[in-house]
């Protein structure tokens, strides 16, 4: 989903994220993940430069649930030591929170023109079987392989391995 990071628009995307995991059978990952990508979202809104406009992308791999939140502004953001932060503060814990909430997370550089932060979520191994139906994909669109961006050997690139995504549309 391509919108832009303010605060009437978060809503949208936390109940379009809660009803994609509802369809994916990952009723347990909704409150983790709606409020990761909240965090994430109100980080674009306070901090994103020269715009806010970000995509939000949420792909069921084999074992987990990967959600990541891509902007335009190429300023990699610094998680705050929680002992650091004064206990009233209402600024900083965001990303101390989406990493007590997930299993991993991590920046990526997206060229001169932005980056990418993510977060990744198990799966209950009741859905490790992917979704209930294959979701949908552009006329044409072959599925990414949740292993081709760390490089694993082209011979694991098979649908047997493909993750279900979801780009929502916003």
């Amino acid at each position: 989903m391509e919108l832009q990071a303010l605060p009437s628009r978060i809503g949208q995307v936390r109940r379009i994220v809660s009803a994609q995991l509802r369809y994916w059978h990952l009723d347990s990952l909704i409150d983790r993940a709606t409020l990761g990508v909240t965090e994430l979202l109100t980080n674009v809104h306070l901090h994103a430069r020269p715009d806010k406009t970000c995509t939000v992308e949420i792909e069921l791999l084999l074992d987990r649930l990967k959600v990541s939140v891509r902007d335009h502004d190429p300023r990699l953001p610094v998680a705050e030591d929680p002992g650091d932060i004064a206990p009233l503060a209402t600024r900083g814990r965001g990303l101390a929170m989406v990493a007590a909430l997930s299993e991993s997370w991590g920046v990526l550089p997206d060229g001169d023109s932005g980056k990418v932060v993510w977060f990744t979520l198990p799966t209950p191994a009741a859905a490790r079987t992917g979704p209930a139906r294959p979701p949908r994909r552009a006329a044409g669109e072959k599925p990414a392989h949740p292993f081709a961006e760390v490089g694993e050997p082209a011979e694991l690139h098979s649908p047997h391995h493909a993750p279900a995504r979801s780009v929502v549309a916003g």
